[in-house]
């Protein structure tokens, strides 16, 4: 007998576990309303989370993101729709970000011509910052700032006319993540600002996708829900459910949802693609998880068909674009220790 209680109402319950626990909090999802901000807050500092937006009574003469994650493009956006003045935004931003154009995650014929850019992209590069560069032009990635090389990759999505908007905000603080706010100034790692008199603070910064350590997902009486698809939580928890209903044993079950690390930094693509890579080959090689995942509304778009031939043909590729990451990575590593 296990006991409960609702963070919504309070009210609790009691559940008896007949085969196994489906644990759903071990990728320790936050949103900003869940979590106080770490970083302090100065008595007078008007402070709110993303979801009170639509409540305001009074319109601040100023706004002030805390935050440059999918939350914070989110609130900039909603501001901006509302009708708010760019010149009145000031965007504090610790990190930029390598983006993913909403456009290829869609449904379509161009899924091959996409997967053909990034294999040539991976083909091609000779370091891990022209890598990055064949991404983009490609339209594979997009960033906020074309004179600013970001560091991070969170698998953030905006569609090219959201990047247009979020372009028109000019006041974008990179002086590193907020240490403290008072009524008159903002201490960063980097740098003290002065605060603009009056401002509504929007704090955008718990970390939705935190970069946890992987474990089996099936593991006796428990299941642990984690990305199995990269990125993809959703779709990815109802492949665990499928796989848990059709298959017998854990090893099968494990083998065919192993977790994947939420990416964080932008090296972190490298490790991405080859997930993904990886989970094509493997599943590629069970016919009927094929079919389920080709129905399956929640893919967004259908898992290519790889003929026995095809999948003989493509192993070597794979395995081939797989070293040829290992050497980028390994080759910035070595970079990044003489600097």
């Amino acid at each position: 007998m296990h006991r409960f209680h609702s963070l919504v109402s309070g009210a609790g319950f009691e559940v008896t576990v007949k085969r196994r626990t489906v644990d759903a909090t071990y990728m320790n999802v936050t949103v900003p309303a869940m979590v106080p901000p770490k970083y302090e807050v100065a008595p007078g500092v008007r402070l709110i989370t993303p979801n009170q937006l639509p409540a305001l009574e009074d319109q601040p003469s100023h706004y002030t993101v805390v935050g440059a994650g999918k939350t914070g493009i989110d609130a900039c956006l909603w501001l901006l729709s509302h009708g708010t003045d760019p010149s009145d935004i000031t965007w504090i931003m610790p990190r930029d970000s390598w983006l993913i154009d909403r456009a290829h995650t869609q449904p379509g014929d161009s899924h091959f011509e996409r997967e053909a850019a990034r294999r040539e992209a991976v083909t091609s590069a000779h370091t891990v910052q022209e890598l990055f560069t064949r991404l983009e032009d490609s339209g594979l990635l997009l960033r906020l700032s074309p004179d600013i090389e970001p560091t991070a990759y969170r698998c953030a999505t905006v569609a090219r006319a959201e990047l247009e908007q979020l372009r028109r905000i000019g006041d974008i603080v990179r002086h590193g993540r907020v240490k403290r706010i008072d009524e008159n100034a903002i201490e960063c790692d980097q740098a003290t600002i002065p605060a603009q008199t009056g401002t509504l603070y929007i704090d955008c910064t718990a970390d939705g996708l935190e970069r946890r350590p992987t474990v089996p997902v099936f593991d006796q009486t428990r299941i642990t829900l984690q990305a199995v698809i990269p990125c993809q939580q959703v779709v990815g928890a109802a492949l665990t459910a499928h796989v848990e209903a059709s298959y017998a044993d854990d090893d099968t079950k494990n083998a065919l949802c192993a977790p994947s690390q939420h990416p964080d930094s932008a090296l972190d693509w490298i490790q991405y693609f080859g997930d993904i890579q990886e989970r094509i080959v493997r599943w590629s090689d069970d016919p009927a998880l094929v079919e389920w995942l080709s129905t399956c509304r929640l893919m967004g778009r259908r898992l290519p068909e790889i003929s026995p031939e095809q999948r003989t043909a493509l192993l070597p590729m794979f395995e081939a674009q797989k070293l040829k990451l290992e050497q980028l990575l390994q080759q910035e590593n070595v970079v990044a220790a003489v600097n």
